[in-house]
Protein backbone atom coordinates (compact mmCIF):
# COMPACT_ATOMS: atom_id res chain seq x y z
CA UNK A 1 0.00 0.00 0.00
CA UNK A 2 3.02 2.31 0.25
CA UNK A 3 2.71 3.27 -3.43
CA UNK A 4 -1.02 3.90 -3.02
CA UNK A 5 -0.39 6.10 0.01
CA UNK A 6 2.19 8.08 -1.95
CA UNK A 7 -0.28 8.73 -4.77
CA UNK A 8 -2.91 9.95 -2.30
CA UNK A 9 -0.52 12.18 -0.35
CA UNK A 10 0.80 13.79 -3.55
CA UNK A 11 -2.78 14.40 -4.67
CA UNK A 12 -3.79 16.03 -1.36
CA UNK A 13 -0.64 18.17 -1.30
CA UNK A 14 -1.43 19.32 -4.83
CA UNK A 15 -4.91 20.44 -3.73
CA UNK A 16 -3.40 22.62 -0.99
CA UNK A 17 -0.79 24.05 -3.39
CA UNK A 18 -3.54 25.11 -5.80
CA UNK A 19 -5.36 26.77 -2.93
CA UNK A 20 -2.27 28.87 -2.25
CA UNK A 21 -1.95 29.76 -5.95
CA UNK A 22 -5.60 30.71 -6.12
CA UNK A 23 -5.20 33.05 -3.14
CA UNK A 24 -2.70 35.13 -5.13
CA UNK A 25 -5.16 35.45 -8.00
CA UNK A 26 -8.44 36.16 -6.17
CA UNK A 27 -8.11 39.90 -5.54
CA UNK A 28 -11.74 41.01 -6.05
CA UNK A 29 -15.20 39.79 -5.12
CA UNK A 30 -15.83 38.68 -8.71
CA UNK A 31 -12.60 36.68 -8.84
CA UNK A 32 -13.11 35.16 -5.39
CA UNK A 33 -16.76 34.09 -5.84
CA UNK A 34 -17.12 33.44 -9.59
CA UNK A 35 -13.52 33.23 -10.92
CA UNK A 36 -13.81 36.63 -12.61
CA UNK A 37 -16.60 35.31 -14.90
CA UNK A 38 -14.04 34.35 -17.53
CA UNK A 39 -13.76 30.55 -17.74
CA UNK A 40 -13.43 29.18 -21.25
CA UNK A 41 -15.26 26.09 -22.59
CA UNK A 42 -12.74 23.41 -21.58
CA UNK A 43 -12.27 24.53 -18.00
CA UNK A 44 -15.97 25.34 -17.59
CA UNK A 45 -17.03 21.87 -18.79
CA UNK A 46 -14.55 20.07 -16.56
CA UNK A 47 -15.37 21.99 -13.41
CA UNK A 48 -19.14 21.75 -13.97
CA UNK A 49 -18.91 17.98 -14.40
CA UNK A 50 -16.72 17.78 -11.30
CA UNK A 51 -19.14 19.55 -8.99
CA UNK A 52 -22.26 17.57 -9.96
CA UNK A 53 -20.51 14.18 -9.81
CA UNK A 54 -19.67 13.80 -6.16
CA UNK A 55 -19.38 10.97 -3.68
CA UNK A 56 -23.08 10.09 -4.02
CA UNK A 57 -22.66 9.80 -7.79
CA UNK A 58 -19.51 7.68 -7.51
CA UNK A 59 -19.80 5.52 -4.40
CA UNK A 60 -23.62 5.71 -4.33
CA UNK A 61 -23.90 5.13 -8.08
CA UNK A 62 -21.82 1.95 -7.87
CA UNK A 63 -23.92 0.88 -4.86
CA UNK A 64 -27.14 1.29 -6.84
CA UNK A 65 -25.61 -0.74 -9.65
CA UNK A 66 -24.78 -3.48 -7.13
CA UNK A 67 -28.36 -3.48 -5.85
CA UNK A 68 -30.36 -3.00 -9.06
CA UNK A 69 -28.02 -3.60 -12.00
CA UNK A 70 -27.96 -1.29 -15.02
CA UNK A 71 -31.09 0.56 -13.89
CA UNK A 72 -29.04 1.76 -10.92
CA UNK A 73 -27.68 4.38 -13.35
CA UNK A 74 -30.91 6.38 -13.12
CA UNK A 75 -29.96 8.54 -10.14
CA UNK A 76 -26.81 9.92 -11.78
CA UNK A 77 -28.52 9.85 -15.21
CA UNK A 78 -31.21 12.27 -13.97
CA UNK A 79 -28.46 14.57 -12.67
CA UNK A 80 -27.02 14.64 -16.19
CA UNK A 81 -30.46 15.32 -17.67
CA UNK A 82 -30.91 18.24 -15.29
CA UNK A 83 -27.55 19.71 -16.25
CA UNK A 84 -28.41 19.34 -19.94
CA UNK A 85 -31.77 21.08 -19.43
CA UNK A 86 -30.14 23.90 -17.47
CA UNK A 87 -27.44 24.38 -20.09
CA UNK A 88 -29.70 24.30 -23.16
CA UNK A 89 -32.69 26.28 -21.88
CA UNK A 90 -31.55 28.56 -19.04
CA UNK A 91 -27.78 28.93 -18.64
CA UNK A 92 -27.28 31.73 -21.18
CA UNK A 93 -29.92 33.90 -19.53
CA UNK A 94 -28.58 33.10 -16.06
CA UNK A 95 -25.02 34.02 -17.07
CA UNK A 96 -26.17 37.36 -18.52
CA UNK A 97 -27.72 38.43 -15.21
CA UNK A 98 -24.22 38.98 -13.72
CA UNK A 99 -25.35 38.21 -10.16
CA UNK A 100 -23.70 36.12 -7.45
CA UNK A 101 -26.63 34.20 -5.92
CA UNK A 102 -30.04 32.78 -6.80
CA UNK A 103 -31.65 35.15 -4.29
CA UNK A 104 -30.19 38.15 -6.13
CA UNK A 105 -31.92 36.85 -9.26
CA UNK A 106 -35.23 36.65 -7.36
CA UNK A 107 -34.80 40.21 -6.12
CA UNK A 108 -34.14 41.44 -9.67
CA UNK A 109 -37.15 39.62 -11.07
CA UNK A 110 -39.66 40.46 -8.34
CA UNK A 111 -38.42 43.84 -7.20
CA UNK A 112 -36.72 42.98 -3.91
CA UNK A 113 -37.93 41.51 -0.62
CA UNK A 114 -37.53 37.87 -1.63
CA UNK A 115 -33.84 37.59 -0.81
CA UNK A 116 -33.62 36.79 2.91
CA UNK A 117 -36.30 34.09 3.02
CA UNK A 118 -35.15 32.39 -0.17
CA UNK A 119 -31.57 32.79 1.07
CA UNK A 120 -32.34 30.88 4.27
CA UNK A 121 -33.82 27.96 2.29
CA UNK A 122 -30.88 27.94 -0.13
CA UNK A 123 -28.41 28.16 2.75
CA UNK A 124 -30.01 25.10 4.42
CA UNK A 125 -29.76 23.18 1.14
CA UNK A 126 -26.11 24.04 0.47
CA UNK A 127 -25.15 23.35 4.10
CA UNK A 128 -26.68 19.87 4.04
CA UNK A 129 -25.15 19.18 0.61
CA UNK A 130 -21.70 20.07 1.97
CA UNK A 131 -22.34 17.90 5.04
CA UNK A 132 -23.23 14.83 2.96
CA UNK A 133 -20.03 15.18 0.93
CA UNK A 134 -17.96 15.62 4.08
CA UNK A 135 -19.45 12.52 5.68
CA UNK A 136 -18.28 10.52 2.66
CA UNK A 137 -14.64 11.17 3.64
CA UNK A 138 -15.13 8.66 6.44
CA UNK A 139 -15.65 5.81 3.97
CA UNK A 140 -12.67 6.69 1.78
CA UNK A 141 -10.15 7.46 4.51
CA UNK A 142 -11.20 4.31 6.39
CA UNK A 143 -10.15 2.28 3.33
CA UNK A 144 -6.98 4.31 2.90
CA UNK A 145 -5.64 4.73 6.39
CA UNK A 146 -7.93 2.69 8.70
CA UNK A 147 -8.77 5.75 10.83
CA UNK A 148 -11.95 6.30 12.81
CA UNK A 149 -14.88 8.25 11.38
CA UNK A 150 -14.31 11.55 13.21
CA UNK A 151 -10.62 11.76 12.28
CA UNK A 152 -11.47 10.98 8.65
CA UNK A 153 -14.08 13.75 8.49
CA UNK A 154 -11.77 16.29 10.12
CA UNK A 155 -8.84 15.34 7.86
CA UNK A 156 -10.76 15.48 4.58
CA UNK A 157 -12.90 18.45 5.57
CA UNK A 158 -9.93 20.50 6.72
CA UNK A 159 -8.16 20.13 3.37
CA UNK A 160 -11.26 21.31 1.47
CA UNK A 161 -11.85 24.20 3.88
CA UNK A 162 -8.20 25.23 3.60
CA UNK A 163 -7.96 25.52 -0.20
CA UNK A 164 -11.48 26.95 -0.50
CA UNK A 165 -10.79 29.64 2.11
CA UNK A 166 -7.45 30.60 0.56
CA UNK A 167 -8.43 31.14 -3.06
CA UNK A 168 -12.21 30.94 -3.29
CA UNK A 169 -13.60 29.98 -6.68
CA UNK A 170 -10.20 30.23 -8.39
CA UNK A 171 -8.76 27.55 -6.09
CA UNK A 172 -11.90 25.43 -6.39
CA UNK A 173 -11.87 25.76 -10.19
CA UNK A 174 -8.25 24.64 -10.45
CA UNK A 175 -8.69 21.75 -8.03
CA UNK A 176 -11.94 20.70 -9.72
CA UNK A 177 -10.22 20.55 -13.09
CA UNK A 178 -7.59 18.21 -11.64
CA UNK A 179 -10.33 16.22 -9.93
CA UNK A 180 -12.20 15.89 -13.24
CA UNK A 181 -9.12 14.43 -14.92
CA UNK A 182 -8.43 12.08 -12.00
CA UNK A 183 -12.06 10.85 -11.99
CA UNK A 184 -12.04 10.29 -15.73
CA UNK A 185 -8.83 8.24 -15.61
CA UNK A 186 -9.58 6.44 -12.36
CA UNK A 187 -13.23 5.50 -12.87
CA UNK A 188 -13.88 5.46 -16.63
CA UNK A 189 -10.52 4.38 -18.04
CA UNK A 190 -9.25 2.07 -15.27
CA UNK A 191 -11.89 0.79 -12.86
CA UNK A 192 -14.66 0.24 -15.44
CA UNK A 193 -12.76 -2.07 -17.84
CA UNK A 194 -10.90 -3.86 -15.02
CA UNK A 195 -14.17 -4.57 -13.15
CA UNK A 196 -15.83 -5.98 -16.28
CA UNK A 197 -12.84 -8.18 -17.11
CA UNK A 198 -12.56 -9.46 -13.52
CA UNK A 199 -16.28 -10.36 -13.60
CA UNK A 200 -15.74 -12.44 -16.75
CA UNK A 201 -17.15 -10.01 -19.30
CA UNK A 202 -20.75 -9.12 -20.04
CA UNK A 203 -21.68 -12.64 -21.14
CA UNK A 204 -20.56 -14.07 -17.79
CA UNK A 205 -22.31 -11.27 -15.90
CA UNK A 206 -25.58 -12.04 -17.70
CA UNK A 207 -25.20 -15.73 -16.98
CA UNK A 208 -24.64 -15.27 -13.23
CA UNK A 209 -27.19 -12.53 -12.46
CA UNK A 210 -31.00 -12.40 -12.69
CA UNK A 211 -32.41 -10.88 -15.89
CA UNK A 212 -33.74 -7.94 -13.86
CA UNK A 213 -30.19 -6.69 -13.48
CA UNK A 214 -30.19 -5.86 -17.19
CA UNK A 215 -33.66 -4.30 -17.33
CA UNK A 216 -33.25 -0.53 -17.89
CA UNK A 217 -36.39 0.14 -15.81
CA UNK A 218 -35.72 -2.48 -13.16
CA UNK A 219 -35.33 0.05 -10.36
CA UNK A 220 -39.02 0.98 -10.70
CA UNK A 221 -41.00 3.74 -12.41
CA UNK A 222 -41.88 5.58 -9.19
CA UNK A 223 -38.23 5.70 -8.14
CA UNK A 224 -37.21 7.05 -11.53
CA UNK A 225 -39.94 9.70 -11.36
CA UNK A 226 -38.76 10.76 -7.89
CA UNK A 227 -35.16 11.00 -9.12
CA UNK A 228 -36.31 13.25 -11.99
CA UNK A 229 -38.31 15.44 -9.62
CA UNK A 230 -35.51 15.83 -7.08
CA UNK A 231 -32.28 15.68 -9.05
CA UNK A 232 -33.22 16.87 -12.55
CA UNK A 233 -35.19 19.84 -11.23
CA UNK A 234 -32.67 20.33 -8.42
CA UNK A 235 -29.94 20.88 -11.01
CA UNK A 236 -31.98 23.76 -12.45
CA UNK A 237 -32.05 25.88 -9.29
CA UNK A 238 -29.19 25.00 -6.90
CA UNK A 239 -26.86 27.81 -5.82
CA UNK A 240 -23.88 25.46 -6.15
CA UNK A 241 -24.76 24.89 -9.83
CA UNK A 242 -25.72 28.49 -10.63
CA UNK A 243 -22.50 29.78 -9.10
CA UNK A 244 -20.61 27.69 -11.67
CA UNK A 245 -22.78 29.08 -14.47
CA UNK A 246 -21.77 32.56 -13.29
CA UNK A 247 -18.11 31.66 -13.96
CA UNK A 248 -18.70 31.22 -17.71
CA UNK A 249 -17.00 33.68 -20.05
CA UNK A 250 -20.13 34.12 -22.16
CA UNK A 251 -23.45 32.70 -23.33
CA UNK A 252 -21.96 30.10 -25.68
CA UNK A 253 -19.57 28.83 -23.02
CA UNK A 254 -22.41 28.41 -20.54
CA UNK A 255 -24.63 26.64 -23.06
CA UNK A 256 -22.25 24.37 -24.93
CA UNK A 257 -19.78 23.81 -22.11
CA UNK A 258 -22.63 22.74 -19.85
CA UNK A 259 -24.01 20.47 -22.58
CA UNK A 260 -20.66 18.67 -22.78
CA UNK A 261 -20.60 18.31 -18.98
CA UNK A 262 -24.17 16.95 -18.95
CA UNK A 263 -23.34 14.39 -21.62
CA UNK A 264 -20.28 13.32 -19.60
CA UNK A 265 -22.60 12.75 -16.61
CA UNK A 266 -24.74 10.35 -18.65
CA UNK A 267 -21.65 8.29 -19.51
CA UNK A 268 -20.49 8.38 -15.88
CA UNK A 269 -23.92 7.17 -14.73
CA UNK A 270 -23.79 4.09 -16.94
CA UNK A 271 -20.18 3.37 -15.93
CA UNK A 272 -21.06 3.38 -12.23
CA UNK A 273 -23.97 0.99 -12.78
CA UNK A 274 -21.80 -1.42 -14.80
CA UNK A 275 -19.08 -1.38 -12.13
CA UNK A 276 -21.70 -2.13 -9.46
CA UNK A 277 -23.14 -4.96 -11.55
CA UNK A 278 -19.66 -6.45 -11.95
CA UNK A 279 -19.13 -6.16 -8.18
CA UNK A 280 -22.36 -8.15 -7.63
CA UNK A 281 -20.84 -11.01 -9.63
CA UNK A 282 -17.56 -10.87 -7.72
CA UNK A 283 -19.01 -10.26 -4.23
CA UNK A 284 -22.64 -11.44 -4.19
CA UNK A 285 -23.13 -11.22 -0.42
CA UNK A 286 -21.94 -7.77 0.68
CA UNK A 287 -23.81 -6.58 3.76
CA UNK A 288 -23.98 -3.01 2.45
CA UNK A 289 -24.30 -2.19 -1.27
CA UNK A 290 -22.41 1.09 -0.76
CA UNK A 291 -19.33 -0.96 0.19
CA UNK A 292 -19.15 -2.31 -3.37
CA UNK A 293 -16.92 0.49 -4.64
CA UNK A 294 -14.34 0.27 -1.85
CA UNK A 295 -14.36 -3.54 -1.93
CA UNK A 296 -13.70 -3.93 -5.64
CA UNK A 297 -11.02 -1.24 -5.55
CA UNK A 298 -9.24 -2.77 -2.57
CA UNK A 299 -9.38 -6.40 -3.72
CA UNK A 300 -9.17 -6.32 -7.52
CA UNK A 301 -6.90 -3.45 -8.54
CA UNK A 302 -3.08 -3.60 -8.67
CA UNK A 303 -0.88 -1.42 -6.50
CA UNK A 304 -0.61 2.14 -7.79
CA UNK A 305 -3.79 1.81 -9.85
CA UNK A 306 -5.65 1.28 -6.59
CA UNK A 307 -4.24 4.52 -5.22
CA UNK A 308 -5.27 6.43 -8.34
CA UNK A 309 -8.83 5.08 -8.25
CA UNK A 310 -9.16 5.89 -4.55
CA UNK A 311 -7.86 9.36 -5.41
CA UNK A 312 -10.66 9.50 -8.01
CA UNK A 313 -13.22 8.74 -5.31
CA UNK A 314 -11.63 11.37 -3.10
CA UNK A 315 -11.73 13.81 -6.02
CA UNK A 316 -15.44 13.16 -6.51
CA UNK A 317 -16.18 13.93 -2.87
CA UNK A 318 -13.91 16.99 -2.71
CA UNK A 319 -15.31 18.61 -5.84
CA UNK A 320 -18.90 18.50 -4.58
CA UNK A 321 -17.88 19.43 -1.04
CA UNK A 322 -15.89 22.52 -2.07
CA UNK A 323 -18.60 23.68 -4.48
CA UNK A 324 -21.31 23.32 -1.86
CA UNK A 325 -19.12 25.03 0.75
CA UNK A 326 -18.46 28.18 -1.27
CA UNK A 327 -22.15 28.28 -2.27
CA UNK A 328 -23.18 27.99 1.38
CA UNK A 329 -20.78 30.76 2.45
CA UNK A 330 -21.81 33.03 -0.45
CA UNK A 331 -25.48 32.73 0.45
CA UNK A 332 -24.82 33.16 4.18
CA UNK A 333 -22.78 36.34 3.62
CA UNK A 334 -24.46 38.00 0.64
CA UNK A 335 -28.10 36.95 1.05
CA UNK A 336 -28.53 36.72 4.81
CA UNK A 337 -25.85 38.50 6.83
CA UNK A 338 -25.37 41.51 4.54
CA UNK A 339 -29.13 42.09 4.28
CA UNK A 340 -29.75 41.70 8.00
CA UNK A 341 -26.79 43.96 8.74
CA UNK A 342 -28.21 46.50 6.30
CA UNK A 343 -24.93 47.65 4.76
CA UNK A 344 -22.32 46.46 2.31
CA UNK A 345 -18.59 46.18 2.75
CA UNK A 346 -16.60 49.28 1.92
CA UNK A 347 -14.73 47.82 -1.04
CA UNK A 348 -13.91 44.81 -3.18
CA UNK A 349 -10.96 43.76 -1.03
CA UNK A 350 -13.08 44.06 2.13
CA UNK A 351 -15.64 41.79 0.47
CA UNK A 352 -12.96 39.23 -0.35
CA UNK A 353 -11.93 39.15 3.31
CA UNK A 354 -15.56 38.89 4.41
CA UNK A 355 -16.35 36.03 2.03
CA UNK A 356 -13.13 34.27 3.00
CA UNK A 357 -14.12 34.50 6.67
CA UNK A 358 -17.56 33.09 5.90
CA UNK A 359 -16.08 30.11 4.04
CA UNK A 360 -13.95 29.35 7.10
CA UNK A 361 -16.92 29.69 9.49
CA UNK A 362 -19.25 27.63 7.32
CA UNK A 363 -16.51 25.04 6.80
CA UNK A 364 -16.13 24.55 10.53
CA UNK A 365 -19.92 24.29 10.85
CA UNK A 366 -20.02 21.67 8.08
CA UNK A 367 -17.31 19.55 9.72
CA UNK A 368 -19.07 19.73 13.10
CA UNK A 369 -22.45 18.81 11.60
CA UNK A 370 -20.95 15.95 9.59
CA UNK A 371 -19.47 14.48 12.78
CA UNK A 372 -22.88 14.68 14.48
CA UNK A 373 -24.93 13.19 11.59
CA UNK A 374 -24.48 9.58 10.53
CA UNK A 375 -26.98 9.05 7.68
CA UNK A 376 -25.81 10.45 4.34
CA UNK A 377 -28.96 9.52 2.42
CA UNK A 378 -31.27 11.24 4.88
CA UNK A 379 -29.16 14.41 4.92
CA UNK A 380 -29.09 14.52 1.10
CA UNK A 381 -32.85 13.91 0.91
CA UNK A 382 -33.54 16.76 3.34
CA UNK A 383 -31.34 19.07 1.24
CA UNK A 384 -33.06 18.35 -2.07
CA UNK A 385 -36.58 18.25 -0.62
CA UNK A 386 -36.09 21.75 0.81
CA UNK A 387 -34.58 23.01 -2.43
CA UNK A 388 -37.21 21.63 -4.80
CA UNK A 389 -40.20 22.08 -2.51
CA UNK A 390 -39.31 25.62 -1.49
CA UNK A 391 -37.56 27.25 -4.45
CA UNK A 392 -38.29 25.45 -7.72
CA UNK A 393 -41.60 27.17 -8.40
CA UNK A 394 -40.63 30.81 -7.67
CA UNK A 395 -37.35 30.48 -9.62
CA UNK A 396 -38.76 28.82 -12.74
CA UNK A 397 -41.92 30.89 -12.42
CA UNK A 398 -39.83 34.05 -12.46
CA UNK A 399 -38.03 32.92 -15.60
CA UNK A 400 -41.12 31.70 -17.46
CA UNK A 401 -44.24 33.58 -16.21
CA UNK A 402 -44.29 37.39 -16.20
CA UNK A 403 -47.48 37.53 -14.07
CA UNK A 404 -45.67 36.06 -11.06
CA UNK A 405 -45.34 38.57 -8.21
CA UNK A 406 -43.11 39.01 -5.19
CA UNK A 407 -46.00 38.10 -2.89
CA UNK A 408 -46.60 34.92 -4.87
CA UNK A 409 -42.89 34.07 -4.71
CA UNK A 410 -42.72 34.59 -0.94
CA UNK A 411 -45.90 32.56 -0.40
CA UNK A 412 -44.49 29.78 -2.56
CA UNK A 413 -41.20 29.64 -0.65
CA UNK A 414 -42.87 29.66 2.78
CA UNK A 415 -45.73 27.26 1.98
CA UNK A 416 -43.53 24.84 0.03
CA UNK A 417 -40.71 24.86 2.57
CA UNK A 418 -42.94 24.41 5.62
CA UNK A 419 -45.03 21.76 3.86
CA UNK A 420 -41.94 19.71 3.02
CA UNK A 421 -40.68 19.90 6.61
CA UNK A 422 -44.08 18.93 8.05
CA UNK A 423 -44.57 16.10 5.57
CA UNK A 424 -41.09 14.71 6.23
CA UNK A 425 -41.98 14.65 9.93
CA UNK A 426 -45.22 12.82 9.15
CA UNK A 427 -44.27 10.44 6.34
CA UNK A 428 -40.58 10.03 7.13
CA UNK A 429 -37.53 11.70 5.62
CA UNK A 430 -37.03 9.11 2.89
CA UNK A 431 -40.68 9.03 1.77
CA UNK A 432 -41.64 10.33 -1.69
CA UNK A 433 -44.78 12.16 -0.54
CA UNK A 434 -43.09 15.22 1.05
CA UNK A 435 -41.58 16.49 -2.20
CA UNK A 436 -44.67 15.53 -4.26
CA UNK A 437 -47.20 17.34 -2.09
CA UNK A 438 -44.83 20.13 -1.06
CA UNK A 439 -44.18 21.00 -4.70
CA UNK A 440 -47.91 21.02 -5.53
CA UNK A 441 -48.68 23.26 -2.56
CA UNK A 442 -45.83 25.59 -3.53
CA UNK A 443 -47.19 25.85 -7.08
CA UNK A 444 -50.75 26.49 -5.86
CA UNK A 445 -49.58 29.23 -3.49
CA UNK A 446 -47.51 30.89 -6.22
CA UNK A 447 -50.31 30.98 -8.79
CA UNK A 448 -53.15 31.94 -6.43
CA UNK A 449 -51.28 34.68 -4.56
CA UNK A 450 -49.70 36.08 -7.75
CA UNK A 451 -53.12 36.39 -9.41
CA UNK A 452 -54.62 37.90 -6.25
CA UNK A 453 -51.95 40.62 -5.89
CA UNK A 454 -50.96 43.54 -8.15
CA UNK A 455 -48.71 42.66 -11.07
CA UNK A 456 -45.00 43.38 -10.78
CA UNK A 457 -44.17 47.01 -11.53
CA UNK A 458 -43.48 47.63 -15.22
CA UNK A 459 -40.16 49.34 -14.41
CA UNK A 460 -38.97 46.27 -12.49
CA UNK A 461 -39.90 43.97 -15.38
CA UNK A 462 -38.18 46.26 -17.88
CA UNK A 463 -34.99 46.27 -15.77
CA UNK A 464 -35.27 42.49 -15.56
CA UNK A 465 -35.57 42.16 -19.33
CA UNK A 466 -32.55 44.41 -19.79
CA UNK A 467 -30.46 42.22 -17.50
CA UNK A 468 -31.64 39.05 -19.26
CA UNK A 469 -30.51 40.62 -22.52
CA UNK A 470 -27.06 41.26 -21.04
CA UNK A 471 -27.55 44.99 -20.60
CA UNK A 472 -27.63 47.10 -17.46
CA UNK A 473 -25.36 44.82 -15.37
CA UNK A 474 -23.09 46.52 -12.82
CA UNK A 475 -19.48 47.02 -13.81
CA UNK A 476 -17.32 44.10 -12.77
CA UNK A 477 -14.12 44.75 -10.86
CA UNK A 478 -11.38 42.39 -11.94
CA UNK A 479 -7.86 42.37 -13.22
CA UNK A 480 -7.19 41.98 -16.96
CA UNK A 481 -5.90 38.41 -16.83
CA UNK A 482 -6.25 36.37 -20.05
CA UNK A 483 -9.20 33.98 -20.07
CA UNK A 484 -8.35 30.38 -19.17
CA UNK A 485 -9.30 27.82 -21.79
Amino acid sequence: MAVDYTVIVIYLAGMLAMGWWGMRRAKSKSEFLVAGRRLGPAMYSGTMAAIVLGGASTIGGVGLGYRYGLSGAWMVFTIGLGLLALSVFFSARIARLKVYTVSEMLDLRYGGRAGVISGVVMWAYTLMLAVTSTIAYATIFDVLFDVNRTVAIVLGGSIVVAYSTLGGMWSITLTDMVQFVVKTIGVLLLLLPIAVVKAGGFSEMKAKLPTGYFDPLGIGGETIFTYVLIYTFGMLIGQDIWQRVFTARGDRTAKWGGTVAGTYCLVYALAGAVIGTAAKVLYPNLANADDAFATIVKDELPVGVRGLVLAAALAAVMSTSSGALIACATVANNDIWSRLRGKAASGERDEVRGNRAFILIMGLAVIGTAIAIDNVVEALTVAYNLLVGGLLVPILGGLLWKRGTVHGALASVVVGGLAVIALMAGYGILANEPVYYGLLLSLAAYVVVSLATPATDAAVLEAWRERLAGRGAPELVSEPVPAPQ
